[in-house]
């Protein structure tokens, strides 16, 4: 799978047989770009002197259809080179003389309708084929993604007896949890900007090993996809200091609710044993009746 290129290492390596105005957006840019991302092209000819035609065809000269095209690949290069530190400095100017709460929700509530319009059909309908069909199935998110795989191995467990839910603490763990995995079986890697290094290699492991490799991940240039049998992109996109994730959750979500419908027998007699059990042992607060 080919990966998109860094927007600012083109910008970079392509300096030198640039125009004078081109060369000055380019400069801007790559000393600029947690600013620049959030700029209009306007904005940024006004920045650097020159008129806004001039960024639009600077834009197209970087391999982009248009200015919001551009501007949204500098935001996706931003989310993968910034520092934790850079990023709340990004993230006040975005949220300067707003309302926190209405501009992150509203954002969020896009995400979810963005990634709804572009997500293959195809691939999310194989994706829940090769779960269906595994011998084993392994879930490894890291960092802020753990959160996202521990979600998907709370629900699953409900559908599966064969799910193997890999936390690793650190050195070769991940890979002592992955030795036995084979052609036989799906691992599920999830991973959102900034991009673990233990996840792309234990991603590139389980490729080796044969297993069908479904990437959860934000968008083309995601390095897992080099392993990828699957990809399944949700829309992800600074919000703070933190990435949102309520795009790849809902992806989950309707996983969950797929793979149930498919094993909704098995599934009724799994809860109907869970609730004798939760009942029995007092597991949910229950109110009383009047």
């Amino acid at each position: 799978m080919i990966l998109n290129n860094d927007l600012i290492e083109k910008m970079e390596s392509s300096m030198k047989g640039l125009s004078k105005s081109h060369k000055l957006i380019a400069k801007f840019i790559i000393d600029n770009y947690a600013q620049a991302a959030y700029m209009t092209a306007s904005e940024l000819g006004n920045a650097v002197g020159i008129s806004e035609s001039t960024v639009v065809r600077f834009a197209n000269e970087m391999g982009c259809e248009g200015y919001p095209e551009f501007q949204a690949q500098i935001r996706e290069n931003v989310r993968t080179r910034l520092t934790s530190i850079e990023r709340v400095d990004a993230a006040n100017e975005m949220l300067c003389e707003k309302d926190a709460l209405d501009l992150i929700l509203t954002a969020d509530a896009e995400r979810i309708r963005s990634t709804l319009h572009s997500i293959d059909r195809d691939a999310f309908e194989k994706a829940n084929e090769m779960v269906m069909n595994a011998e084993n199935i392994y879930i490894l998110g890291m960092r802020a993604s753990a959160v996202l795989a521990e979600y998907m191995r709370y629900y699953f467990s409900f559908l599966f007896d064969n799910v193997k839910h890999i936390r690793p603490a650190g050195g070769s763990e991940i890979f002592e949890n992955l030795l036995n995995i084979t052609d036989k079986d799906v691992f599920i890697s999830i991973s959102f900007p900034r991009y673990s290094t233990g996840i792309v290699n234990a991603t590139e492991y389980a490729s080796k090993m044969g297993a069908k490799v479904i990437a959860l991940t934000d968008s083309r240039s995601s390095p897992i996809l080099h392993y990828a049998d699957v990809a399944l992109l949700a829309k992800g996109e600074m919000a703070s200091f933190a990435d949102s994730l309520v795009a790849p959750m809902s992806v989950i979500n309707a996983m969950i609710a797929y793979l149930g419908n498919r094993k909704k027998d098995e599934l009724k007699k799994t809860l109907g044993k869970l609730e004798d059990v939760w009942r029995d042992y007092n597991v949910y607060t229950s109110f009383p009746t009047k």
